[in-house]
C-alpha cells in the first residue's frame, strides 16, 4: 500500500515538472516569434467580394489532404463571387488557394446576361477564370455557343475555345476550330476552318469576326460567300447578314450566272441586286468570254446590265487573237425577258485594235447574240494596207472571226501601194468579204468610182486606171488590191504617168488617216474624264467685251506623203 502511494506521488511530480517545463518553453519562444513576425511578408488582405463564398450545399465533408485544407460539398452546391454564381452537383473547395473544382451539371452565371453549362469546371477565384470541359454550352440573349471545352475570363467577360465551336443565333450559324467571344462588345473572333451559314449564303474563311448585335461579319483573309443569287469573294471587308449589304476589299469579285465583276473595292446590295466596284475593275461576261477592264464598274443584277468607265478596255478572243476595244464608257446588257439580244455599247471615242484590224468611231454597239458589231458616226477601219470608211459600218462575225463587213452610205476604200500611191474606190454601199480574217473581196453597190495605179514589178508606175461604174467587184490577195471588175457599162480611161496631175490622183472625199490608226498602246492609254476635259475648255468671252484674240485662220490640208 505504501508502495502504491509512493508510485502515484512520483507520477504526479513528473507531470507537474513536464507542465512547468512546457510553460517555460512557451515563454522563452514567444518573444522570438514576435521579433521574427514583422520580417515575414504579409499576404494582401482580400475583401469579401474577392473570396469565393459558399452560399449553400446539402452536406459538407472537410479534411486535410497533402497538407492542404479541402472541403467537399455535395448536393445543390452554390458559390458566389461578385456578380457571378456557380452551381454544381459537387464541388471541391480549396480555401487557401481560393479555388474550386466543380462536377456534374455545372452552371456559371454572370450578372443576368451570360450563362455557361458543362460537365466539369475549375474556377480560379483570384484570376476569376473558369475552365469548363465536357458538353460546354454558353448562352446570352443573342446566341448559343457549344464547344467541348472553354475558358471564360470573368474580368474581361471573354470566352475562348480551341477544340471547335458552333454558334447559333436566330439568323445565322457559325463554326470554327478556334475562337473567342467578348460579351461586352458582342464580338466573336473566329480562326481556322470558319463556316457561316445564313438564309441566303454560305461563308467560308480562315479568319472572321462576327457581331451578334449588329449581325455584321468582318473578315481578314480569303473569304468565299456562296448563294443562289451569286457568289462573292474578297480578302477583307464586311457583310451585313440582315441588310445583305457587302463592302469588300482586296481582289474582291461578284460571280453570277452572267457576269464576274471584280475590283480592289467592291460594294454589293443583295436585296437590290446592285454592285459597285472601284480600282482595277474587271467585268467578264461568262457566256461569250468577253472581259471589260476599267477603274469604276456598276452592276444591276435584275436588269442584267453592267457599266464600266475610267479608261475601260474590252478584251475578246477572235480567231485565236485578242480584240481590244476602248471608249470613255463600256456598257453591257444581257438578254432578258422582253429583249432577246445580248449587247455591248461603247461611247464615245471608240478605238479598236487587233493584230490584223484597227479602227475608230464615235460609238459602237456589239450584238453578242448575232455576233454583229455596229460602228456609228465617222467610223474608220484599217485592215493591213487598206482603209475603209463610211457613215456606218456593220461587222459580221462567224466562229469568232470576221466574216463580212457592210458599209452603208458614202462608202470609201483606199489602199497604199509600194510607191505610196493610193488606190481608191467609192460608192453608195459596199460589202466586204473576209477569209481567215483577211480581206478577199469587196462588192460596190451604186455610184461606184475607182482609181487604180498600175505598177510594174511593184517598183515602176505604168499609169492609172480611172473608172465610173455603178457596180464593181474588188479582189484582194496578199493583203493588196489585185483586180477591179466593172459590172455595168463602165466609163473608164487609162492615164499614163506623164499626164497624171495631182488633182487627178484623188477621188472626191478621199482622206488618208494613217495618223489616226490606233495602236495597242493607244487603246490602253489613260483617258481624261469628261469633267476634266470640260475644265480645260477656254472660257467664253462675255457679250459686252470684244474678243482680244483674232480668230484662227483655217489651216490648209496636209499633203499626203
Amino acid at each position: 500500500m505504501n508502495y502504491t502511494k509512493i508510485l502515484f506521488s512520483l507520477v504526479f511530480t513528473l507531470l507537474s515538472v513536464a507542465v512547468f517545463g512546457q510553460e517555460q518553453l512557451k515563454r522563452q519562444q514567444q518573444p522570438k516569434q514576435q521579433t521574427q513576425q514583422p520580417r515575414q511578408q504579409q499576404p494582401k488582405p482580400q475583401t469579401q467580394g474577392d473570396r469565393v463564398e459558399l452560399q449553400g450545399a446539402d452536406s459538407l465533408v472537410g479534411g486535410v489532404f497533402n497538407g492542404q485544407r479541402i472541403d467537399k460539398l455535395i448536393g445543390n452546391v452554390k458559390f458566389k463571387q461578385r456578380d457571378a454564381l456557380l452551381y454544381a452537383d459537387s464541388v471541391y473547395q480549396y480555401k487557401d488557394r481560393n479555388f474550386l473544382e466543380a462536377f456534374g451539371n455545372v452552371r456559371i452565371q454572370q450578372a443576368d446576361t451570360v450563362t455557361m453549362r458543362s460537365d466539369k469546371a475549375t474556377y480560379d477565384g483570384n484570376a476569376r477564370i473558369a475552365k469548363m470541359t465536357g458538353n460546354v454550352v454558353m448562352q446570352d440573349p443573342r446566341m448559343t455557343l457549344t464547344t467541348p471545352s472553354m475558358d471564360y475570363n470573368l474580368n474581361e467577360k471573354t470566352a475562348y475555345y480551341t477544340e471547335g465551336g458552333v454558334i447559333v443565333d436566330p439568323e445565322n450559324r457559325l463554326e470554327s476550330r478556334r475562337g473567342s467571344y467578348d460579351t461586352r462588345s458582342k464580338m466573336y473572333t473566329f480562326q481556322q476552318d470558319v463556316k457561316v451559314t445564313t438564309k441566303d449564303y454560305n461563308i467560308t474563311a480562315q479568319n472572321l469576326r462576327y457581331n451578334t448585335q449588329s449581325k455584321i461579319v468582318y473578315f481578314q483573309g480569303p473569304t468565299f460567300i456562296r448563294g443562289e443569287q451569286g457568289d462573292l469573294y474578297a480578302e477583307e471587308g464586311t457583310y451585313n447578314t440582315l441588310t445583305k449589304v457587302s463592302n469588300f476589299g482586296r481582289n474582291a469579285y461578284i460571280l453570277t450566272k452572267e457576269y464576274r465583276l471584280g475590283g480592289d473595292k467592291l460594294y454589293y446590295d443583295q436585296n437590290k441586286g446592285y454592285g459597285y466596284a472601284e480600282k482595277n475593275v474587271s467585268l467578264r461576261s461568262l457566256k461569250d468570254d468577253v472581259t471589260i477592264r476599267g477603274q469604276i464598274g456598276r452592276y444591276w443584277r435584275d436588269r442584267g446590265e453592267a457599266k464600266v468607265y475610267g479608261s475601260p478596255v474590252m478584251e475578246s478572243i477572235l480567231d485565236k487573237d485578242t480584240l481590244y476595244l476602248s471608249a470613255d464608257t463600256l456598257y453591257s446588257r444581257e438578254a432578258k425577258a422582253g429583249r432577246t439580244k445580248s449587247m455591248v455599247f461603247a461611247y464615245p471615242n471608240v478605238k479598236i485594235f487587233k493584230s490584223d484590224l484597227q479602227g475608230k468611231a464615235d460609238s459602237l454597239s456589239y450584238n453578242r447574240t448575232d455576233s454583229v458589231m455596229h460602228l456609228n458616226r465617222k467610223p474608220v477601219l484599217w485592215s493591213e494596207s487598206s482603209q475603209l470608211v463610211s457613215d456606218t459600218i456593220h461587222v459580221q462575225m462567224r466562229n469568232k472571226t470576221i466574216d463580212r463587213m457592210y458599209m452603208y452610205s458614202n462608202a470609201f476604200i483606199s489602199s497604199e501601194d509600194t510607191l505610196k500611191n493610193y488606190n481608191q474606190v467609192k460608192g453608195r454601199n459596199m460589202v466586204a468579204y473576209f477569209q481567215d480574217g483577211d480581206l478577199r473581196r469587196v462588192n460596190v453597190n451604186g455610184n461606184g468610182e475607182s482609181l487604180y495605179f498600175a505598177l510594174e514589178g511593184d517598183s515602176t508606175l505604168t499609169g492609172m486606171n480611172k473608172a465610173i461604174c455603178s457596180n464593181m467587184v474588188l479582189k484582194f490577195g496578199e493583203n493588196k488590191l489585185k483586180t477591179i471588175s466593172f459590172l455595168v457599162q463602165p466609163d473608164a480611161n487609162f492615164i499614163p504617168p506623164h499626164e497624171l496631175q495631182e488633182d487627178l490622183r484623188r477621188l472626191e472625199g478621199f482622206s488618208w488617216m494613217a495618223e489616226l490608226r490606233p495602236t495597242k498602246k493607244d487603246v490602253f492609254a489613260t483617258r481624261i474624264p469628261v469633267k476634266a476635259k470640260e475644265a480645260t475648255k477656254p472660257k467664253k468671252t462675255p457679250a459686252n467685251k470684244p474678243a482680244t484674240k483674232k480668230a484662227a485662220k483655217p489651216q490648209p490640208l496636209k499633203k499626203n506623203k
